[in-house]
């Protein structure tokens, strides 16, 4: 494993664990998981090195922080937990935003609890809440870190006023937010400000939701129910227009010996030592494909193929629907 640092002095596995599949929230979110298979894959992880697992309160809700709360127990040293807050959770789960400093103590609280420790190591805001200023809501970060309840701060998908803004009270050590060979608009503002402030990337859905695997060739591989047939870049008008920037990944994959998830990985690995991509995984073998891609090495020639097989801008389709887009670059 190779290892990377985030903000100014946190140092995790150049590759983070994305642990939401775990959460066997249901089919519709990258099938059932299996709880027995999601904790060997945690255990398997820490073996080969990684040291960076990410989860979320809303994840389950709760059932996500629990289960790697219960894997880590007697693995802790070294590793770098994070986890976000950033919604209201009602009976029947998220109900809305709610980034109130009460509710950031109050998911601090609940989220120690179930993940077993004393202190959080990152600890992001999951979706900026317009209705809270970002200064109450990072003072009250801040306030846990003075207690020793979190060590370092992040933010999720926030727009660049918003991460200066927050910055500015307290330093923030990583930006977690959706960028890939498909979804590259942050290139544009967000990560030359993230490199401006010295502000660690953490990208998720670093494979398309999958589609960059290369295992998806129609919508129809995608069970019934999967969330991803209302994706608008899986939709039947984009789906064939986005899979020939796969047929590029294969074609490089083929030629280094590798799957395609692990050429995707290597493109985001180079474009920076302050990136660190966490795939999302349930299974060992898709998670033991993925830590390979540290290694994998890309030529001149692979980089300028894969930036003009995927354009930045050019992804057939919104990367959210309507509901969703509202809430990202706030």
């Amino acid at each position: 494993m190779k290892y990377r640092t985030l903000g100014s002095n946190l140092t995790v596995s150049a590759l983070g664990v994305g642990c939401m599949p775990m959460a066997g929230i249901g089919k519709g979110m990258y099938g059932v998981a299996d709880e027995t298979e999601s904790i060997a894959t945690i255990h398997r992880a820490i073996e080969l090195g990684a040291t960076f697992f990410d989860t979320a309160e809303v994840y389950g809700p709760h059932v996500d922080e629990d289960l790697l709360g219960r894997a880590i127990a007697g693995k802790r040293e070294r590793l770098v937990i994070a986890t976000k807050f950033g919604f209201r959770i009602g009976d029947q789960g998220p109900v809305g935003v709610d980034s109130s400093p009460a509710n950031v103590r109050a998911a601090c609280e609940g989220s120690l609890k179930r993940l077993g420790i004393e202190t959080i190591d990152l600890f992001y805001q999951h979706r900026v809440d317009p209705n809270v200023p970002i200064e109450d809501t990072v003072g009250a970060m801040a306030a846990l870190v003075k207690e020793g309840k979190a060590r370092h701060l992040g933010l999720s998908e926030a727009g660049a006023d918003t991460i200066r803004r927050a910055h500015a009270v307290h330093p923030i050590a990583a930006l977690q937010s959706e960028y890939s060979l498909w979804e590259r608009t942050v290139e544009d503002e967000i990560l030359p400000l993230c490199r401006e402030l010295g502000i660690g990337f953490v990208p998720y859905s670093p494979l398309g939701r999958g589609f960059l695997t290369g295992q998806i060739k129609r919508r129809d591989d995608l069970p019934e129910g999967d969330y991803r047939r209302n994706d608008p870049r899986y939709a039947e008008e984009n789906f064939a227009l986005n899979l020939k920037m796969v047929g590029v990944v294969e074609e490089i994959a083929e030629a280094h010996h590798v799957s395609a998830a692990q050429i995707a990985l290597a493109w985001l690995l180079a474009q920076g030592d302050d990136i660190v991509p966490i795939p999302g995984t349930k299974r060992r073998k898709t998670m033991e494909d993925s830590m390979a891609a540290v290694d994998v090495v890309l030529t001149d020639d692979d980089l300028a193929e894969l930036d003009e097989a995927a354009p930045r801008g050019e992804t057939a389709g919104p990367r959210y629907g309507e509901r969703m887009m509202a809430m990202v670059r706030l």
